[in-house]
């Protein structure tokens, strides 16, 4: 196994890893709308989930995979009412690739971000 860490993602704010490379797979721990510096992103949902997603690219590409490589998601919601406008960004930046997903709502998330997604790519 191989630790990933990039100064191009936030810092992990817990004991965990950005992400992991396995067997040729990279399994990422979920982001949230952190900036880089660690400065928590107070924007709407879609604003964090341009950045979730902006972070979660980073730490793929600090695994030698990228976006179009993700084979599975999971994305976190704090209301799924957010679900079509997370929906619209996640789309935006998969295009026309598209991993099989899993979207959940949760009581809260870290830092009570509004969403979270974590994925499994190819290398």
């Amino acid at each position: 196994m191989k630790n990933i860490q990039t100064p191009n993602a936030p810092a992990a704010i817990g004991p965990y890893s950005q992400a992991i490379i396995a067997n040729g797979m990279v399994f990422t721990s979920g982001q949230i709308a952190l900036k880089p510096s660690g400065e928590m992103l107070e924007g709407d949902v879609k604003e964090q989930c341009t950045q979730v997603l902006a972070n979660l690219k980073a730490v793929l590409e600090a695994s030698g995979s990228s976006l179009d490589k993700v084979v599975k998601t999971t994305i976190f919601l704090a209301d799924m009412n957010d679900f079509v406008a997370v929906n619209a960004i996640y789309a935006d930046a998969f295009r026309d690739h598209k991993p099989v997903r899993s979207t959940v709502a949760v009581k809260t998330l870290p830092k009570n971000a509004l969403v979270e997604i974590d994925a499994i790519a190819l290398i």
